[in-house]
């Protein structure tokens, strides 16, 4: 350990950014998904300059590197499997600056989505990809993971507002990717490649990212139904009745009743499932979209539609859909977060699935989501410690993420693939699709030393939330 503390020393002066005891190292050792994994040693660098010097010492001395936020992963993405360094990127927000002119932000790689969002309302503008955990997690960690959330669906997701990277590779060396520029063809696309590549390619420590206009209002509606397959109908019509609101998300009644539990705040619990939808926009358009929503969700059965009539009401409403997952994890103390995506038109098939799924394996299965753009969250909750009901779940995960890929969707449409979703690449890109991402890992990090263990299944790999 002592060796390895003044290798860091060389490029990380205070010592105070090098954690070294146990206690520290602990904190570092685990994310939101499943495992344990202790690092040696844990630095926390504030310049480029700095991630460049831990990179060539650890690429030199073929020691990995794991880059991590704050930790919110739900694929385990910043676990130190094979031990090293883990790279704290969340204390680095020196930077975050908005560019009104371009509608730009530039911002280090420690500040969050909510901050940038913050600072470009300011003047008039915001940064749209909207992840659950925007207030918490770092931008960096964003764009590792290509993070999504509820306006997804007429927005976009984080690869569609970076338009320029400052990465450093895992060879140490310092390169700038895009620019300022909307407009960009000079060689192959560097920046979409890091981006969502799980830091596994580079560690970002700048971004710069295309801002919106702010909408001039927003309304926001709640259709109830009685059969979640009329709901997932009712979907697929708003969408093709062509209008693309801002937000379009589902809870089942499992998601209602946890949240009328956790925090009651009049939500109808004796229903199969609702739908809450935003539009934005201009006011005179809205109104008309409204009531075109409120036609196509009766017509696919709805039981009523409700219309916020302030933005208190929905503000209520939109904290509802934020609290179902604190809520249901105190029904059991595990809960296994899962994003299968399907083409929108799959979205009523992929609820019959899941149904099917929840009968066959007799497990709390809870389904919430951007059912817009067909990222769904099947959540299961259950007892780690109650090893045949983990066995059941296991199954389940697997069937989940079969039915997703037979009804021509992926295995994640926003948390990443990690270690949890490896066992699965090649079903869905093929041995050959697998090998191609593989090459190009090889090329970028020919010692393996940037978040190894990731992405790629481990030999004889298989998908494991229990240990036997």
């Amino acid at each position: 350990m002592g060796s390895m503390f003044q290798l860091m020393q060389q490029v990380i002066v205070q010592k105070e950014r090098i954690l070294t005891d146990k206690a520290d190292l602990t904190s570092y050792s685990y994310d939101a998904s499943f495992g344990v994994y202790m690092p040696e040693i844990v630095v926390q660098p504030l310049t480029v300059q700095e991630v460049a010097g831990v990179m060539k010492i650890a690429n030199e001395h073929k020691i990995p590197v794991y880059p991590r936020g704050q930790g919110t992963s739900l694929s385990g993405g910043p676990l130190p499997v094979r031990g090293g360094i883990v790279m704290d990127l969340s204390q680095w927000t020196s930077k975050l600056e908005i560019d009104h002119e371009n509608m730009l932000a530039i911002v280090s790689p420690g500040v969050t989505a909510q901050a940038i969002n913050n600072a470009a309302l300011k003047h008039g503008l915001i940064y749209p990809p909207d992840p659950s955990s925007m207030n918490i997690a770092t931008i960096g960690g964003n764009l590792a993971e290509n993070s999504g959330g509820p306006k997804g669906l007429k927005y976009g997701v984080t690869k569609d507002y970076v338009i320029g990277l400052e990465v450093v590779t895992p060879e140490g060396e310092i390169i700038r990717t895009g620019g300022k520029t909307m407009k960009n063809v000079t060689g192959y696309d560097l920046t979409k490649l890091i981006v969502g590549s799980e830091g596994t390619l580079g560690v970002i420590t700048e971004a710069i990212l295309r801002l919106y206009p702010k909408p001039q209002a927003t309304e926001t509606l709640m259709a109830l139904f009685d059969d979640i397959m009329d709901a997932g109908r009712a979907i697929s019509n708003i969408l093709s009745a062509g209008i693309i609101p801002s937000k379009l998300e589902i809870m089942d009644k499992a998601s209602v009743e946890a949240v009328e539990a956790y925090r009651p705040s009049g939500l109808p619990t004796n229903i199969d499932a609702l739908i809450l939808i935003e539009l934005d926009g201009h006011p005179e358009a809205i109104k008309d979209e409204i009531k075109r929503v409120n036609d196509v969700c009766l017509g696919a059965n709805a039981r009523a539609v409700q219309i916020a009539n302030t933005a208190e009401e929905a503000a209520s409403l939109w904290l509802a859909r934020k609290l179902v997952s604190p809520a249901i994890v105190r029904l059991k103390p595990t809960k296994i977060s899962e994003d299968a995506t399907v083409p929108r038109s799959k979205i009523p098939e992929m609820f019959k699935r899941l149904k099917e799924i929840k009968e066959k394996y007799q497990i709390d299965l809870v389904v919430f989501g951007h059912a817009g753009d067909g990222n769904l969250h099947p959540n299961i909750i259950a007892d780690e410690r109650d090893k045949e009901e983990m066995k059941r779940v296991e199954k389940a995960v697997e069937e989940i993420f079969e039915a997703a890929i037979e009804l021509g969707g992926t295995l994640s449409g926003e948390h990443g693939i990690g270690t949890l979703k490896a066992p699965f690449m090649e079903m869905e890109l093929g041995a050959v699709g697998v090998d191609m991402m593989k090459r190009i890992k090889l090329a970028w990090d020919p010692n393996d030393v940037l978040n190894p263990g990731k992405i790629f299944p481990e030999p004889n790999q298989k998908f494991e939330l229990v240990n036997d």
